[in-house]
């Protein structure tokens, strides 16, 4: 393994992923800076704050790494980490833009020698085609020759503290055999579960991109199960409790599928699979039942006010959570956003509650508001639409009392018993 010891690290983009990377390489005793252009962010991280609410303010102040917006800051870098986010279009094709804007600041900085390392989710080929030459235009230099390009994809999970960036393997490639060894060397002091060496960058990529991809598709067979278990009159969740006793059997429950990953992932992939003239039926067919979940639980919702004589159109509704997951504040392509769109659309006055969320973000991202602290007794219909931990702690009784007498209570992530709700996804 090389001495690695006098690399300046550069970490571009201190979200998820970036954040707690370069505050572990500071950690490790490593020389780091930690990049983003947004200027407010980068104001809150010296001030020990993470609007994510991922990272504790001690682990922050007592971080060495610093913390910068100005451009000039990279010059002095020997490896540059890009660590931004991949989304997807309108049309849901792969947004680049993040990673090639990140490639452009480095531009200018990169000097021969240099190492260029992507953490980003992208589909295979990303880090060589695009990467590659959008650094070697802004530098003047020569991938592969001048400076050299690895990929290391992010495992992070938020609001899971148990895997961590220390304690998930870890998988490292780069375009030869030298520089695989530089980056483990740099990657090995804070990555205690060990390191996965892929065979090749383009590897690792499709290894990161079929990850959630694989989640997304058994998801997307639990929900199926619970779009015919509906018409059947069965509780999809008994069923798979009853499954699941067989030893063989995966314990995958329906549910919403957002965020950053396994809702945009797979896209990556049928992207570049069309690319090349295949389209993938499976993995598309699993994400249009994904995305339809939202819809068909507001439906739902629907349905069964009107069964107990409620008129949707200026019906209150609140929906519980609007962050894509448990304990997190990350509303990055939240599908709950789809429920309140079609409670919207029959007219219901939908109210959100998420104690995780930045009402700002909120607003500027979604255009809805959140209500502080929701009236008891105010509604005709409640969702439970994300399992905070603050609304177990409510319990039955404490959720129930949000509603009004006779409400309906519709717990889709299973929070309470089902006898305490009238409806389970």
């Amino acid at each position: 393994m090389s001495d690695r010891t006098n690399e300046k690290i550069a970490v571009l983009g201190l979200g998820y992923v970036g954040l707690p990377l370069a505050l572990a390489l500071g950690r490790a005793g490593m020389r780091v800076v930690g990049f983003d252009t947004n200027p407010r962010l980068v104001d809150a991280l010296r001030a020990g704050r993470d609007p994510n609410a991922e990272v504790a303010e001690r682990s922050i102040l007592e971080s060495k790494a610093a913390f910068s917006c100005a451009a000039n800051d990279l010059s002095d870098s020997t490896v540059f980490i890009i660590a931004v986010p991949t989304p997807i279009n309108d049309a849901k094709s792969p947004d680049l833009g993040p990673i090639r804007g990140a490639c452009a600041s480095i531009g200018p900085h990169l000097k021969a020698g240099d190492l260029v390392i992507l953490e980003s989710t992208v589909y295979p080929g990303v880090t060589e085609e695009v990467c590659g030459p959008d650094l070697a235009a802004a530098s003047g230099l020569t991938a592969g020759r001048d400076f050299k390009l690895a990929y290391s994809p992010e495992r992070v999970n938020p609001g899971d503290a148990e895997h961590s960036l220390e304690t998930v393997v870890k998988v490292i490639s780069a375009q030869d055999d030298e520089t695989l060894d530089r980056v483990e060397a740099i990657y090995a002091p804070i990555v205690k579960a060990g390191l996965h060496r892929a065979s090749s960058i383009k590897t690792a990529e499709a290894a990161k991109v079929i990850e959630n991809t694989q989640r997304d598709l058994n998801i997307a067979l639990v929900n199926e199960f619970a779009l015919i278990f509906s018409r059947m009159g069965l509780d999809t969740l008994e069923v798979l409790e009853a499954a699941g006793t067989k030893w063989n059997f995966l314990p995958f429950r329906p549910g919403l599928v957002g965020g950053h990953c396994i809702g945009v992932d797979p896209y990556y992939l049928t992207y570049r699979a069309e690319q090349l003239g295949y389209h993938p039926e499976v993995i598309l067919a699993g994400r249009r039942i994904n995305d339809h979940m939202g819809h068909h639980i507001a439906q739902e919702t629907v349905k069964a006010m009107l069964a107990r004589g409620v008129n949707p159109s200026g019906a209150r509704v609140l929906v519980m959570g609007f962050a894509f997951k448990e304990n997190c504040a990350d509303i990055r392509n939240t599908r709950v956003a789809d429920i309140v769109d079609e409670l919207k659309s029959f007219s219901a006055d939908v109210d959100i509650w998420d104690p995780w969320v930045d009402a700002d973000e909120l607003k500027a991202e979604y255009g809805v508001e959140t209500v502080a602290m929701p009236e008891n007794g105010a509604y005709d219909a409640v969702i439970v639409a994300v399992a905070h931990s603050q609304f177990r702690e409510l319990g039955a009784a404490g959720i129930r009392a949000l509603g009004k007498p006779g409400a309906l209570l519709y717990d889709i992530k299973g929070v309470l018993a089902k006898s305490d709700s009238d409806l389970r996804l």
